[in-house]
Order: C-alpha cells, then sequence, then structure tokens
C-alpha cells in the first residue's frame, strides 16, 4: 500500500466547563515522499512551538513514528507538563488502537510516518478545575476520528458539495445570512 498523502482532522468537545477541546490535524504519508521529509525536518525545535515523537510511556515511542507539535505558541512549563504528558499519552493510546482496529494497516507501521498538530487551549494549565480525564478522552477520540478520515479520504468531494449549502463554519452564525 503506497501512501504518500493523506489528512484529516477532528473535532471533539469538551463536556460543560471544561476547556478541553480537541481539534487534531494529522497528515500521513511515506517515510519516502513529502510526508517524511517535513517529519525529519521537524526533528530540530521552533520556539514557542515544542515538538515531541508520540510515545505511549517510557520506551515505548508509538509505530508509525509520530512526531507531534502544538497550534499555539507554548507560554509555559505547564502547558508543556500537559501537551507532552496527558495530551501525549493520549495521542500514543490513540494510534496503537488505531493499529489494533486495523484503522491504520499494521504491515505499514515502518514504511509511512505522521505529523499531528495539537489544540491544547492555553488556559488549560491555569485553570484550577482542569478535568485531565476529559483533556484524554477528547484528544483520544478525535485523533482516531483524524486518522481514520485520514485513511478513508473523509470528507469526500462529493459529501462537501452535498453540505455547501447546509453547513457553514460556526465562527460566521450572524455573519452571513
Amino acid at each position: 500500500m503506497d501512501i504518500w498523502f493523506r489528512a484529516g482532522e477532528a473535532t471533539v468537545l469538551a463536556k460543560e466547563g471544561q476547556v478541553t477541546d480537541a481539534m487534531p490535524e494529522v497528515v500521513i504519508g511515506s517515510v519516502k515522499g513529502p510526508v517524511g521529509t517535513a517529519f525529519a525536518s521537524m526533528m530540530g525545535q521552533a520556539v514557542g512551538h515544542t515538538r515531541f515523537f508520540v510515545i505511549r510511556d517510557l520506551n515505548q515511542m508509538v509505530r508509525p513514528a509520530t512526531m507531534m507539535t502544538s497550534k499555539v505558541t507554548i507560554p509555559n512549563a505547564a502547558y508543556v507538563d500537559l501537551f507532552g504528558g496527558v495530551v501525549q499519552a493520549a495521542l500514543g493510546d490513540a494510534i496503537v488502537d488505531c493499529l489494533k482496529e486495523g484503522i491504520l494497516p499494521p504491515e505499514i507501521a515502518d514504511e509511512v510516518c505522521m505529523i499531528i498538530t495539537v489544540w491544547l487551549d492555553p488556559r488549560c494549565p491555569d485553570d484550577p478545575n482542569l478535568d485531565k480525564k476529559d483533556l484524554y478522552r477528547t484528544n483520544y477520540e478525535a485523533t482516531k476520528i483524524a486518522i481514520g478520515r485520514a485513511m478513508k479520504g473523509e470528507p469526500t468531494v462529493k459529501e462537501l458539495i452535498a453540505n455547501r449549502d447546509k453547513i457553514q463554519h460556526y465562527a460566521l452564525e450572524g455573519v452571513l445570512d
């Protein structure tokens, strides 16, 4: 199975009163193609946008090799602790479960790599009522959905066209008639 470039995204909303919405975006592709090149280029750090290999725990890097990075500038160590802790664990578990469930074919696990951009609300580290279980849940679920959509090419062009006049970006409510 040759996979050169597949992309997917998903949003899973937090439970009431939490700022733990998850909105990962994933690209999946051959280690020999453009995704592999981008992956290798991400090995260096960018100020404010720390990059991690996704691991499930110490000495348990996932396959396919996956790099995660933040969509927002990382403000402090508390943010890094959540990003490289609960969120990273959720992504790792989701990736392994995608292999286990056949969403990602295990036989290509060493032939492809993934890059996942992660939304972690900057308010999370300062929220005294932060529900880490919900942070895990939203990131786990959204990552599985995003990978599945990437592998299936969803939404399809046909779906997008059919929904053009039925669905609009939530930020446009009250902006457009």
